[in-house]
């Protein structure tokens, strides 16, 4: 019962998945949590007594007093670790997310050599595009854990926030799936510069639809171009067709663009109600609505002016 001679505290340390409790023991009289070859030896001892050679939990743990050896053990079995965590960003495309969790040493990496197509199988999920299935939020988890129990956390989120704001959406919105509508939230989320605006875009975007109008929107042919985009979307970009070029193409893309956060997915099943038909810039993340073609092209001038000086 008395406390471990830990010569640095607070002291952290990683046990793996699948250690066993002899394993766990060298381990941790090698790094000095264990100062002794009897503290390891009683360890081991009183594990095996309590039923506990099966029951260490993989993860981080950090001690920032001196347990006793019982309480270690209790620590170590229960799984009171550290939990590690990661946040998925609104408006990240499924590349960015998987470059994240990629990078991420508390990961386990099971999708690393997948293609987007092999991890939604492995998540049991049909389909070819994996875009926007993935809600933006930060996510905890012991150390160790698959890359695939997180992305599944995430979509059954996404699919969680989907459903509840698909069931109350408004009346007479030109969609007819969640999963149209999970497509025009990610656009309405890569649009959005300030989050005032954000109901006004999906209300411009949805009075486009409604009157069969293209939505003509930049960012769907950016995420077309691939990797070919550097960085500069040129006018003869916007007469390239692609699946995804809203100048050339009637209606929604055929999969969302990004990931989108809850509040574009609430804007797009209660848009603003509006006239408005188009909007610009103002260059301060704001934007100008217009109903209107003429006003809008007013307002593309006045706001061009302005940024040139």
């Amino acid at each position: 019962m008395r406390p471990l001679n830990i010569s640095t505290l607070p002291a952290t340390f990683t046990l793996a998945k699948g250690i066993s409790l002899g394993g766990a023991t060298q381990y941790l009289q090698k790094i000095g949590i264990l100062g002794d070859s009897m503290d390891g030896r009683i360890f081991a001892w009183v594990g095996r007594i309590l039923g506990m050679s099966t029951q260490i939990k993989a993860g981080n743990y950090q001690l920032q007093i001196s347990p006793s050896i019982l309480e270690l053990l209790n620590l170590v079995s229960k799984g009171q670790a550290i939990q590690s965590q990661i946040s998925i960003i609104e408006g990240w495309t499924f590349n960015q997310l998987r470059d994240s969790f990629n990078v991420n040493p508390d990961i386990r990496h099971d999708t690393l050599g997948l293609s987007d197509e092999d991890i939604l199988q492995q998540l049991g999920l049909s389909g070819k595009h994996a875009e926007g299935l993935f809600f933006p939020d930060t996510y905890y988890f012991t150390s160790g854990t698959s890359d695939l129990v997180l992305l599944q956390q995430a979509q059954q989120t996404m699919q969680k926030h989907l459903k509840a704001n698909w069931a109350t959406r408004s009346l007479n919105l030109p969609l007819s799936t969640p999963y149209q509508a999970l497509i025009l939230a990610s656009i309405v989320e890569k649009e959005t510069g300030q989050a005032d605006d954000r109901d006004m875009i999906a209300g411009v975007f949805i009075n486009r639809l409604k009157i069969g109008m293209k939505l003509q929107t930049d960012p769907t042919v950016i995420y077309g171009m691939g990797k070919t985009f550097n960085g500069n979307l040129r006018r003869r970009d916007l007469l390239q067709d692609t699946p995804y070029n809203t100048y050339t193409r009637y209606g929604l893309p055929p999969s969302p663009i990004a990931l989108p956060g809850l509040a574009s997915l609430q804007a797009v099943m209660h848009p603003a109600k509006t006239k408005a038909l188009y909007f610009v810039s103002r260059g301060d993340g704001s934007s100008e609505f217009s109903s209107t073609l003429r006003n809008h092209n007013n307002a593309v001038n006045r706001h061009q002016k302005c940024c040139k000086k």
